[in-house]
């Protein structure tokens, strides 16, 4: 590892690309982000460079600014991608989950992918030219990715196999944790020291719609279940109201503040690794982090991979959506047909909680939405679906029990008990009409 000013880091990343030492999109055809380059001896190079960045609030924002001020036209690959990342003519934001600095960006190359295959498509159709991370700053001859590990030790696995650059941004603010994040100093080529705070997600409060959610979520945690939650307002209330269980386990991809008070009030089983692959919260969340020997950060093709997911015990998989339909298929990414986020890793928990022993995969979501009033369980889904055949689906009104229930009682407890009831009677006479319900009586949970 060579650390360099800004200056000079900029100039060997210029010189890096201008020499053709990449490798970029792979050997497919133009477009999509395939391969857009001709071949070098044993390797590839791209006529349009592709640099892959850590997302979420791990984002190497000067590093980044480096790259964009001396190259003028590139590829910028991202996960959930924050503000403040290079938007400009000449770069084509890309990424298989749409955050809100990529959100209905013109040009935007959104790659319908499960979290679980991300790696792969680094390491065969969309090979990068230069990997950006965001680390600790050295320490006994490694440093450690901090908050985010995700898709990234494959990104560096992929650009180190192919004659890509690897690059850093040494933060002493970012904390050092363990696992899959840790990298030698010698996989990193070149570096640049700054210093400055991590950014953290805005707080989601918690409304009485939420609350209840949460409440019923919660009541459907078994004492010794593994866990597994997104973010927001619904993980949030669902966390809260499950300090009083115990010997709870943590798989999850992303883990938030949620998880302190649950490790505070004993509800997390002792002597077990808490594992998951980024880290989503606030500057007390990063201070825990620091060098906890509990916290393991793992990557995305393990900790996402649903045959992994399926062999811890009591599986619960608890994701929220957008939308609902009478088939029990949920929508979580689009809204208005625009993409708005991605399928994430909802769709690799859901049928890894399917397949655990005992596991059970959860839908919640309000009933309607809070601005226009809208039904959010719908007959039939007209945006893509992101996953289907959950165990249960969960609203402010109740809770349905969908698995190993036929189609006929399935669309009945949806209708009953997630759906707002100034929606049921229209969600009934469509159900007629689809022929989702033989005659029209009341279901229980």
């Amino acid at each position: 590892m060579d650390i360099v000013s800004e200056a000079e880091f900029g100039r060997r990343i210029e010189t890096h690309l201008a020499a053709g030492s990449g490798v970029g999109g792979g050997a497919g055809p133009r477009g999509a982000g395939a391969g857009t380059g001709v071949a070098g001896p044993g390797r590839w190079r791209s006529a349009t460079p592709r640099v892959v960045a850590a997302g979420n609030f791990a984002t190497p924002l000067v590093a980044l600014r480096v790259i964009d001020a001396v190259v003028s036209e590139y590829r910028l690959f991202m996960i959930n991608a924050q503000g403040g990342v290079p938007e400009r003519g000449g770069v084509t934001p890309e990424t298989a989950f749409v955050g809100p600095a990529m959100r209905n960006v013109p040009g935007l190359d959104y790659l319908p992918n499960r979290l679980s295959l991300v790696p792969r498509l680094l390491a065969t159709t969309h090979r990068p030219d230069v990997v950006v991370l965001h680390t600790s700053v050295p320490d006994g001859g490694k440093v450690s990715l901090g908050t985010e590990v995700n898709i990234l030790p494959a990104a560096v696995e992929a650009a180190r196999a192919h004659g890509g650059l690897v690059v850093a941004q040494l933060n002493p603010a970012m904390p050092y944790t363990f696992g899959d994040g840790e990298l030698s100093i010698d996989d990193v080529d070149l570096a640049v020291e700054v210093e400055q705070p991590l950014a953290s997600p805005a707080v989601t409060p918690v409304d009485d719609v939420r609350g209840q959610i949460g409440e019923r979520v919660a009541a459907l945690v078994e004492d010794g279940a593994t866990l597994q939650l997104g973010i927001g307002g619904v993980p949030n209330a669902t966390l809260s109201a499950l300090v009083d269980r115990r010997d709870l386990r943590v798989w999850t991809e992303t883990f938030s503040d949620g998880m302190l008070a649950l490790e505070a009030s004993g509800a997390l089983a002792a002597g077990t690794p808490l594992r998951t692959s980024f880290l989503f919260g606030s500057a007390e969340l990063y201070s825990w982090a620091h060098r906890n020997p509990r916290l393991l950060l793992v990557r995305t093709e393990i900790v996402n991979d649903p045959g992994v997911i399926a062999r811890q015990p009591r599986m619960t998989s608890i994701n929220t959506a957008l939308q609902v339909d009478l088939y029990a298929q949920a929508n979580a990414s689009w809204i208005r047909n625009r993409i708005y986020s991605g399928f994430g890793g909802q769709s690799d928990f859901v049928v890894g909680a399917l397949h655990a022993a005992d596991g059970k995969a959860i839908i919640a979501l309000p009933s309607r939405h809070a601005r226009s009033g809208d039904s959010c369980v719908l007959p039939r889904l007209t945006s893509p679906v992101t996953s289907f055949q959950h165990s249960y689906v969960v609203s402010e009104n109740g809770t349905a029990a969908v698995w190993g229930r036929g189609q006929h009682e399935q669309t009945a407890r949806l209708i009953d008990h997630v759906a707002h009831p100034d929606a049921r009677a229209g969600l009934t006479e469509a159900a007629g009409s689809l022929g989702l319900l033989a005659g029209r009586a009341s279901s229980t949970v």
